[in-house]
């Protein structure tokens, strides 16, 4: 039986979070949610619909995943594949068997959630995601050859070859991090299609002019990074 486990970061994602944990498939042994400072719900929610829930005070995307990774890493059992996912329920997480499926059935180590434009609800990405999106994919694709079209949150690696990758960055360039890793390392990677709908709430990255020009020049910077060495 492959053992697969979810990690969540969520920041105040308390209208959210509990349809994402409820609607995880049974595949899955275990969901946790990283509470990363929220001064709503969150935590009630996310218990309340079977999540383990854990805590990072310090704020970023980056080390809300660094601690799930960190609380697995204790674990007796170590799990074959991790998914991440956003707890803003602007994926569907129904579609988790989908994304799994190339690393079951093709030995993929690394895959995508792509959400291409067909698929996604109007008004779902806002201009600076899909301009960031863009600009970073073809940046990978001219530096490094890669075939990425999408830094999609909704992602599963195998967890070795994620530990392999020693993560590091705390805040907005986790997704884009990973990826350039994967291809440094010369992960088998894959996307696949999945639908995207408008989030609950308030983006706190795209939907501000401040998250936006952050992750922006932190996905840059990255990429800029790996394409000197």
């Amino acid at each position: 039986m492959v053992d697969i486990k979810v990690i969540i970061p969520a920041y105040n994602e308390g209208d959210s979070i509990g349809h994402v944990v409820s609607e995880i498939p049974k595949s899955v042994s275990e969901v946790i949610v990283v509470n990363n400072n929220s001064t709503d719900n969150t935590i009630l929610n996310a218990q309340q619909a079977g999540a383990t829930v854990l805590t990072e005070n310090r704020k970023g995307y980056g080390y809300a995943c660094l601690k799930g990774m960190d609380y697995i890493a204790e674990q007796s059992k170590q799990p074959d594949i991790i998914v991440f996912i956003d707890g803003d329920y602007s994926d569907y997480p129904e579609e988790l068997d989908k994304i799994v499926a190339p690393i079951l059935n093709e030995n993929m180590d690394f895959v995508i959630g792509a959400r291409n434009k067909e698929l996604r609800e109007p008004g779902s990405m806002t201009f600076p995601q899909i301009f960031g999106n863009e600009l970073a994919t073809f940046l990978m694709k001219l530096f490094f050859g890669a075939k990425f079209t999408d830094l999609g949150p909704f992602r599963a690696i195998k967890y070795e070859k994620l530990k392999e990758l020693q993560m590091e960055d705390k805040t907005y360039g986790w997704t884009v991090e990973m990826q350039l890793k994967a291809l440094r390392k010369k992960l088998a990677y894959t996307e696949v299609p999945v639908r995207y709908k408008k989030r609950i709430g308030v983006s706190k990255v795209s939907g501000t002019v401040k998250g936006a020009i952050f992750a922006g020049v932190k996905i840059l910077g990255w990429i800029f990074k790996y394409s000197i060495k």
